[in-house]
Parts: C-alpha cells; structure tokens; sequence
C-alpha cells in the first residue's frame, strides 16, 4: 500500500519538474534577428519605440526569466510585476509587487495603479507583453466604484472563494467590479501592439477566466453577475459598498470582442492541459501503469468527482485484469469552505475519496501544481486503502474533518500531506488514481 502513494507521490513530482516555462517560451515563440512570430503575428521588433512588460500570476518570475532570454539583450524593456513571491534574481527594467493571493492586499491594489499609470504612455509605436497566470486575479486588483476600501475589496474575495461557485463564475464578478480585468488592461494600453503570453489553470476554451481575462474580450455581462450572486447566495454577504454601487445600476459593461482594444491584440497559450496531462501520463507509464487521462470532473463537486472517478479506474482495472492501472485527472474541483479548518479543495478531494478504498490496493493523490491547496501549506494529499484505519487509530474522525474543512490537518498528522512550497508555475489540480490487480 505505501509502495503505491510513493509511486503516486513520484509521478507528481516528476510532472512539476517537466513543466518548463522557459523552454515552452522558446517552442512557441520564434525568433530570428528582430523578428518575432507570436502565434499567429510576425512581430518586428525595430518598428517599437517603446516595450513594456506586464507580469501578472504565480508563474511571474519563470514567464520574465524566460521573455528576457528570447528578446535581444540590446532590446530593453520596463514594466511591473506581481507575484506572491519575490524573484531569486529581478529582470532589469522591472518593478516588483508581492500583491496577496488568494485575497488582494495593498500591494494588489498598489500594482494595479502603477500598471495603470504605465499603460497610459501607450501608442501606436508601444508593443506591451502581458505575461499571464494563475492567481492574478487577486494579485493585481482595483475597483472600479469610488468609496470601496481595500478591506471591501478582501471581504468581497473571501466570499467569492467560500461560496463554491466554478472559476468562470466567481471571474465573471471580479471583472465587473475591477478596473484592471474583463480586457480592461487591454482597453487601457490603447492604440499599442499587445501580446498576451499565458500559462493557464482555467479550462479549455475558457481563456478569458485566467486572471479574469485583463487582455482579452469578456463573454460575460453585468446581467451574468446579478445571476450569479443569486445563485450562490453572495448578495448579503458583499460588502454595503459594493452592494450599493451594484443595485444602483453603475456598473459598466466590460469590453466586448468588437471593441478597439482588441484590433492590435495577440493571445499565445504557452503551457495548458496538454502540457500537464502529457508528462503525467509518461510518468506514470514509465512505472508500469497503463494510464488513461480524463478532464471529465472539471469544476464537478467534490464529491461526485470522487466517485466518478473512482468508478473510472475500477472499470479501467476491471478491462485491464492483471495490470497496473492508473486513471490521470485534472481541473478544479467545487469544494465550498464548510468550517474553520485548513485545507483545500485537493486534500478534500482525497479525504472524500478515503471510505471508498478502504482495504484495496488503491492510492488517490491530489495537489495544485502552484504548491497551494486552500489556505494550508501543502499542495494536497494522498491517501491509501489503509489511510481510514490509520486515523481512527490515532483518534480522527475523517467525516468530522471533511465537514470542517479541515482535511490538511488529518492527512498532515499521517504523513501524507503534499508538501512542495510554492512551485513558481500554476497549470491545473492533478490528481493521481493508482490501483494494483
């Protein structure tokens, strides 16, 4: 049993160090003197007068490291940076925030203000890389309505993320109340050539959603947000500020795909689902495991995604009778904070997963690929057929934990918490489903 959470352990491990952010960057975008081809644009670099660079995410420092090596050095560039953690060596030309995830801080709000300020030089001979990831939408935030403070702007986070709603949902409320997101960065930047460069957590096809889309055009309305407050009964719990600014019907619409902004502006995905589930899936196939990947569970509540699953890579052993089997997810789970506990929802995910392998030759690994899971230190967890057995021995009520939001603290007093620290890249949750005949 333990020979299999160490082999669930591994494959993460060995998944995160092949995700280079640096080497994706040199893949996708081509360069040849001062030329740059970014997807589907040939960039001349000697026709700029100006370049500015606005890094925004978890994956800050590796996106800038990465720019600053395929730009020609005799080529400079300034801009701003924010990210939870500061750089082991700062870019030349850059100012550096430490903005607050998953809740804004003052940095965030001092970040967005400096980009705003920087943005508005902007003309036809500016070229702005944007360099986008996840977590940036806490990291760099300023509402857009007078009178909200910076502790407004916390209590109106700490909802959204407690409320349990999908990603897409609780970015279609952020970009309606910031002056930085829904293509408002793009809109500020005016007339420049702009190139967003992203290494997503969002899902497929939802690329506005990455750091609540500041470059890119929003599908979402002011109508979406009433709906969704609604829905996930936010309303009463928003901040008066925002609550009044909201019912008195001043809130703007964010810029569409036909809007100016957008004419002059570039998007280039560096690293996405592929990028995580192939290096997984090699990992796990090269310890023996017929592997299949799965993205079915994306944004599933947290508990039908377990059993769903599960049931999964049963009927993959059940097709498979005598070998090793391994059953590879990714996305975000919907885990709503029910308690005062630590965790999040990738030990969550596993603690819901632990009655049902109780005695079998099974292991379920969880964790973020940023190194967070909720507000604990840990990525996530994994746990065996003889995890339950395990904390009933040492007096832990699985269950209780569960419904306390607390899973970090039983899987840590086992041993089995995932801990990395912060990895520097943010792609999407993997989770890791292990089974021996």
């Amino acid at each position: 049993m333990a020979d299999l959470k160490h082999l669930a352990r591994q494959i993460f491990l060995e998944t995160l160090a092949a995700i280079d952010i640096p080497a994706a960057m040199e893949r996708k975008l081509l360069r040849q003197g001062s030329l740059l081809r970014c997807g589907e644009a040939l960039i001349d670099l000697r026709a700029f007068k100006k370049l500015h660079v606005v890094a925004i995410g978890k994956a800050t420092h590796a996106m800038l490291d990465g720019l600053r090596s395929l730009l020609p050095h005799e080529i400079p560039f300034d801009g701003i940076a924010c990210a939870p953690t500061p750089p082991s060596r700062a870019v030349q030309g850059m100012a550096y925030f430490a903005g607050g995830h998953p809740i804004p801080n003052q940095q965030s709000l001092e970040a967005a203000k400096v980009i705003l300020t920087l943005l508005s030089d902007c003309d036809e001979k500016t070229l702005v890389f944007f360099l986008l990831s996840g977590g940036g939408s806490a990291l760099v935030e300023l509402p857009l309505a007078n009178g909200v403070t910076l502790e407004d702007v916390q209590q109106f986070y700490r909802v959204l993320v407690t409320c349990g709603a999908p990603i897409a949902e609780m970015n279609a409320m952020r970009k309606h109340v910031s002056a930085v997101k829904g293509g408002r960065l793009a809109e500020a930047a005016g007339r420049a050539t702009k190139i967003t460069l992203a290494v997503t957590d969002v899902p497929a096809d939802q690329e506005s959603a990455l750091a609540s889309g500041p470059t890119l055009p929003d599908p979402t309305t002011v109508r979406d947000v009433s709906r969704i407050a609604t829905k996930f009964g936010m309303r009463e719990k928003l901040p008066s500020s925002l609550r009044k600014w909201m019912d008195a019907g001043k809130m703007p619409e964010t810029p569409k795909p036909t809007d100016p902004a957008f004419a002059n502006a570039h998007f280039v995905m560096l690293l996405g689902m592929d990028d995580l589930f192939h290096p997984a899936h090699h990992a796990s196939e090269s310890k023996g495991f017929l592997t299949v990947c799965d993205n079915t569970t994306d944004d599933w509540p947290v508990q039908r995604a377990a059993e769903y699953l599960l049931a999964q890579l049963d009927a993959l052993r059940s097709a498979n009778l005598g070998r090793r089997v391994a059953l590879i997810a990714d996305g975000e789970v919907s885990s709503p904070v029910t308690g005062d506990g630590i965790g999040g929802r990738n030990s969550a995910f596993v603690l819901a997963c632990v009655e049902n392998i109780v005695a079998r030759r099974i292991a379920v690994l969880s964790a973020g690929t940023d190194g967070i899971d909720g507000n604990s230190p840990a990525a996530g967890a994994v746990a065996d057929g003889q995890t339950l057995a395990r904390a009933m021995a040492a007096g832990m009520k699985p269950l209780d934990a569960f419904q306390r939001s607390d899973a970090y603290t039983l899987f840590a007093q086992l041993g089995d918490a995932i801990v990395t620290g912060p990895t520097g890249n943010n792609l999407r949750d993997l989770r890791i489903l292990l089974a021996e005949p």
